[in-house]
């Protein structure tokens, strides 16, 4: 599993999924913390779809934490949602976040079927969305045959 896949997945994880995993971790280990949970500013790059150049969408305030343990440092960065346990949750990913840096992290199973429920969840979303959607199609696509009988009956 990749860092971009678990960033994904403890992101839109629950704080008490995410502090599940981490206590597992912390009842094992003695993780040291090197940068308190803070909240922060960072930019958001976004891709334009026509030319595909990088454009900055503007800031995003976001909890920033870093942990150690053993020598293998755990950084988490997470967009604050407005709940009261957005440090926490942050914390607790730079936990997990060091753990997988140490090679300690033994939960990949459980992370996977994590993973796999919320996929599901967005489809079943994506799946309702899909049906309010419309479908708009250019006027320019079919051009009256003949402009001079169109000109006049609009006169």
């Amino acid at each position: 599993m990749n860092k971009h896949s678990l960033s994904k997945i403890l992101a839109r994880a629950s704080y008490e999924e995410v502090a599940e995993f981490a206590l597992a971790i912390c009842n094992e280990h003695n993780p040291v913390i090197v940068k308190e949970p803070v909240k922060t500013l960072t930019m958001i790059k976004m891709r334009e779809p026509v030319q595909q150049s990088l454009f900055y969408l503007g800031e995003v305030m976001v909890y920033e934490a870093v942990v150690e343990i053993d020598g293998a440092k755990g950084i988490a960065v997470l967009m604050c949602s407005g709940a009261s346990d957005d440090a926490d949750k942050a914390l607790n990913m730079a936990i997990i976040d060091a753990a997988i840096n140490r090679g300690i992290f033994a939960d990949y199973g459980r992370l996977t079927v994590l993973g796999q429920q919320q996929d599901e969840l967005v489809m079943k979303e994506n799946a309702l969305h899909l049906k309010t959607m419309v479908s708009f199609e250019s006027m320019d696509q079919k051009a009256p045959e003949d402009l001079g009988a169109y000109k006049e009956s609009v006169k």
